[in-house]
């Protein structure tokens, strides 16, 4: 039977029999031929793949000969004009010749019979092509378990062959093969052959992937993900500000001026920056790392002022009196404009609240014409607060002395390190200790921040610390540090403050001026010694504040027109009934009361001792919330009256038939030191000689078990105290007596002090003996001591 059939050429498929294959036909030829088919009756076609599929008008010698009768199930014209054509394959064929016809190809055909094969052949071929079409759908998860039970039903071995074939994607010409080949035996040998190629493919494909799946970090995955999004930058035209932000830090590094060190480690940097995904974790790091060393300010300098007369103007204009810090600074400045380079000094300033510490430090920054950089210690509890962070750690950063000179923007600013005294420390490191080498002038110029990992140079750096109490600093780094002592302010210095300070900043700051209210001095001086207890002026600016605002809100409500004049009567009105009562000298002298002096961090305070004794057992009490130091002291002091009771005219047997009570006012107040030990005895060798104590005389100093004075600190203070409380003679320790330098002529003149050194002297100027009555059973011995006035007096009551 030799049929005559339209034929459609086919470009990269083959169809083969017992095989449902859907067909897209664009070209007229390849359309006029189904059309042809689709008129005959049984609407059989010819399909023949051409030799070249990238031929758009194959000639007959284009066409391979051997090819599959196909029906046409199904034709659908497009839109386009396109066919959609639905095709089963029936049997295979060879073109015998082609037939004239210019509209479609039209070819004689030769049916290809199909060989029989013996059952024991059949049953070999059938079960390795079977096992082995299962053994690739076990892998391709894509073969359905009906597909594969529906090839092992099939009995007929081309139907097996060809209905097998049809779920590969072989090459062309692997399946112009399988079509064209004579013998069942050698295409099914072929099928086998192909089927276990695929098989090993697949298995490969799947053991790459999961090789690749296991060893896939997150970082491959981000860089996977990262160059997805770089190329979806790229198309959106984002890649291009990727590559100007390189070029422009670039040109950064170019111009900053870094030392050698820096210079070097930055291009390394920059070099791997470039190698990175932008996206990356590490490029951020390396980012960041880049940036801080750019952003610091290495060999940027500010000019300076060497000007030695403005320089103490400025400072002479911010603050009143701390003549010994101005002195030092000015020093400072002074051995600078001479040497021109020198090491930064550290200062240390130590004093009470508000006593101008901080002040001083933006004074000093303003006289020098230099930055200011102001960095809180308080609470600082981790070392890598001043050093930083490894670059190792997320969010690492450089340490607050770096930042805060990024900040600064110059490397030579007065850096003022506040409350140096509150650092703690715990299990992440001790602070103080990397303090050292930042406050040390012979190893700050080489300070290594752990983030940064290089050498920087802070010697050019003028450091001021500022403390309140000076034991709470560790040893190591006091002796870094010049440390200068603000001990705080007089009453006279508080009321200059205030004059020129703090009355016209307030009134300023509350829309007055000083044709509006007008401050007495007699309301200053109440405001500061019966509203404020301090030795700054915190509490004394806080007061005065509030005095404008009541005066403000007057104004404001026009309930005064004129000038409002602030005197003591007002006082009370604007703050209110007195809060603080100053200490009262007692009106007569008295047996057992005696003043002492104490030091505080508000200032100086006068100390009253009181003693009393009652018929007992010789118990010795002292209360007042004292410290155990000022325990011991009073044990002190009771010892000694003990051992000196042969030449005292008091009962030799007291500590045993009588108990001593000590007791210090103010109990809620909690009290310590050894400096009230002369006080505490004055007091027990009056209570038990029963002589009375001068009312005007207050004393200071630690006593040893023989008597002798020693010395004590807080002088100026003290010596302030006594002034204020209306004292007129003050006996102080003879060692004590180069400290007097420090106190105000203006104080010194209204007071009578003495140097002391044993305790007899202090009995002379303190016990009154007067009438032929003596605390001695050797009068001559008191009269050694004797002021000179009164051994005069004594003498000629003698006589």
């Amino acid at each position: 039977m030799t049929p005559v059939l339209p034929l459609l050429p086919l470009r990269d498929i083959v169809v083969f029999p017992y095989m449902v294959s859907p067909l897209f036909v664009g070209r007229t030829m390849s359309i006029n031929a189904l059309s042809e088919a689709m008129h005959e009756e049984d609407k059989y076609i010819f399909l023949a793949t051409q030799t070249s599929p990238g031929d758009d008008n194959p000639g007959p010698d284009d066409i391979n000969r051997t090819g599959t009768v196909a029906k046409v199930l199904q034709m659908l014209r497009l839109p386009d004009g396109t066919v959609k054509t639905v095709v089963e394959g029936k049997h295979r064929a060879r073109i015998v010749r082609f037939v004239d016809n210019h509209s479609f190809f039209q070819v004689q055909l030769e049916l290809i019979a199909e060989p029989e094969l013996d059952d024991s052949r059949k049953v070999a071929y059938f079960k390795n092509t079977i096992d082995s079409f299962k053994e690739y759908a076990e892998l391709h998860k894509n073969i359905s378990t009906e597909t594969v039970d529906k090839i092992s039903a099939i009995i007929d071995p081309v139907q097996l062959l060809y209905t097998t074939a049809s779920q590969f994607s072989f090459k062309t010409g692997e399946n112009q093969k399988l079509l064209e080949t004579e013998s069942i035996e050698e295409r099914l040998s072929l099928l086998i052959e192909l089927i276990k190629q695929e098989t090993v493919i697949l298995q490969t494909d799947q053991q790459i992937k999961g090789r690749i799946k296991k060893q896939m970090e997150q970082s491959q995955k981000n860089y996977y993900l990262n160059e997805q999004i770089r190329a979806i930058k790229k198309e959106m035209g984002d890649d291009e500000a990727e590559e100007d932000e390189l070029q422009e830090l670039e040109e950064r590094i170019r111009e900053k001026e870094l030392s050698e060190e820096a210079t070097e480690k930055v291009w390394q940097e920059f070099k791997k920056l470039k190698r990175m995904t932008p996206m990356s974790a590490e490029a951020t790091v390396t980012r960041n790392y880049i940036d801080w060393i750019l952003s610091l300010p290495w060999n940027e300098y500010s000019e300076t002022s060497e000007d030695i007369d403005t320089a103490e103007t400025i400072l002479d204009e911010d603050h009143y009196g701390l003549e010994r810090p101005k002195e030092r600074i000015l020093e400072y400045l002074a051995v600078q404009a001479l040497v021109k380079k020198i090491k930064g000094p550290i200062l240390c300033l130590v004093g009470p609240p508000g006593v101008g510490k901080t002040s001083l430090a933006k004074s000093v920054a303003r006289a020098t014409e230099r930055e200011f950089v102001r960095l809180s210690l308080g609470g600082v509890r981790d070392e890598a607060e001043i050093r930083g962070h490894r670059r190792t750690y997320i969010g690492a950063m450089p340490g607050k002395i770096l930042q805060s000179l990024r900040k600064a923007g110059v490397n030579n600013p007065v850096f003022c390190l506040d409350e140096i005294d509150k650092m703690s420390m715990d299990f992440r490191g001790d602070p103080s200790a990397a303090l050292l080498e930042v406050l040390d002038p012979e190893q700050n110029y080489a300070f290594n921040d752990h983030y940064i990992d290089m050498d920087y140079d802070l010697s050019n750096i003028l450091f001021i610390t500022t403390a309140n109490t000076l034991p709470d600093i560790p040893l190591p780094l006091q002796d870094r540090m010049e440390i200068i002592r603000l001990p705080g302010y007089t009453e006279y210095e508080k009321h200059k403050i205030a004059e020129q300070f703090l009355i016209p900043k307030q009134t300023g700051q509350n829309g007055l001026d000083a044709e509006q209210v007008r401050f007495s001095k007699n309301a200053v001086l109440m405001i500061i010694r019966n509203y404020t207890r301090e030795a700054g002026v915190r509490s004394l600016e806080r007061q005065i504040a509030s005095v404008c605002r009541k005066i403000a809100r007057k104004i404001a409500k026009k309930e005064s027109d004129g000038t409002i004049n602030v005197d003591t009567r007002s006082i009370q009105k604007y703050l209110g009934p007195l809060q603080y009562r100053k200490s009262q000298v007692e009106e007569k002298d008295q047996v057992g009361i005696v003043i002492g002096l104490a030091w505080t961090q508000f200032g100086g305070e006068l100390l009253f001792v009181e003693s009393a004794i009652m018929a007992g057992k010789g118990d010795f009490r002292v209360t007042g919330k004292l410290g155990d130091v000022m325990q011991e002291s009073a044990r002190a002091a009771i010892s000694y009256v003990r051992s000196r009771v042969g030449q005292f005219n008091i009962d030799p047997q007291f500590y045993e038939n009588m108990d001593i009570h000590v007791h210090v006012p103010e109990g809620a107040t909690p009290k310590d030191g050894p400096s009230a030990g002369i006080a505490m005895c004055t007091s027990i060798i009056s209570t038990l000689a029963k002589l009375p104590v001068r009312k005007n005389v207050a004393m200071t100093g630690e006593i040893t078990l023989r008597g002798r004075v020693l010395p004590i600190g807080g002088l100026k203070e003290k010596i302030l105290a006594a002034h204020r409380g209306g004292i007129d003679k003050v006996l102080i320790p003879k060692e004590n007596e180069k400290d007097l330098k420090e106190i105000p002529a203006s104080i010194t003149r209204h007071l009578e002090i003495v140097p002391v050194e044993h305790m007899d002297e202090v009995i002379a100027h303190s016990i009154i003996m007067d009438e032929g009555i003596s605390l001695y059973k050797n009068p001559e011995q008191f009269r050694m001591h004797m002021p000179e006035a009164d051994r005069a007096r004594a003498m000629l009551t003698n006589h």
